[in-house]
């Protein structure tokens, strides 16, 4: 019967022992036995290293900044030509010019013609000389032939142009006149204000007066 008693008192104890050790942990979790390694360790216990910080972007990832334009490049604008010195020389009018008449040969009545310009740019004196002899009507007949306007003499602010007036032979037919008023050509429908010059004693034939273009000296002026 002690027999009997030992055994069940040691069977007992086993069963508890059993259900101790696969019963649930005290907060309701199955106990496995495991234990959960601390943190920055392996499951095998060593200490993990730590992971490299991502590196920064490269200098060829970065992209380049515009260039500056280059100074060679060309410059827009009006071209070489536009920048010619005479390509806005305008004709002469009588806004540009002063204007005077002197007796250079009594017999034939021939005066010399003189314009300056009195602006402040450059002018040109185109062709001939539109002169009007006083009251008479009709204006003086050209006599040689001009240049054309590319070529026309170019006046700067100062400089002077002379033409030749040539009254005509006393033939008993023309008018003797105390003025004379003059126009300059433009090749426009420019209004102009005549300029008049005193000419005491200029006689006018009707078939032999006339003008000479503008040069840029007396003596030419006299002898064409």
């Amino acid at each position: 019967m002690s027999t009997v008693r030992t055994a069940a008192v040691v069977l007992a104890a086993v069963s508890a022992f059993a259900l101790s050790a696969c019963g649930p942990s005290e907060d309701g979790a199955a106990d496995t036995g495991s234990t959960t390694p601390p943190a920055g360790a392996t499951a095998s216990g060593t200490p993990s290293t730590p992971a490299a910080p991502p590196k920064a972007p490269s200098a060829a990832s970065t992209p380049p900044a515009p260039s500056a334009p280059s100074a060679s490049a060309p410059a827009s604008g009006p071209s070489a030509s536009a920048t010619d010195a005479d390509y806005d020389v305008f004709p002469c009018s009588t806004y540009d010019v002063t204007f005077s008449a002197h007796l250079a040969e009594p017999t034939t009545s021939s005066y010399l013609l003189k314009i300056t310009n009195k602006s402040g740019k450059a002018c040109r004196a185109l062709g001939h000389p539109v002169v009007t002899f006083g009251d008479l009507d009709g204006q003086a007949t050209q006599r040689g032939e001009a240049p054309g306007i590319e070529d026309a003499l170019r006046l700067g602010p100062g400089e002077s142009a002379y033409a030749g007036l040539l009254g005509g032979a006393h033939d008993g037919t023309g008018k003797t006149v105390g003025s004379i008023a003059l126009t300059m050509d433009t090749e426009s429908d420019l209004e102009q204000k005549p300029l008049t010059a005193s000419t005491p004693g200029l006689y006018v034939s009707p078939t032999s007066n006339s003008v000479t273009p503008w040069v840029d000296n007396a003596e030419d002026a006299l002898s064409l």
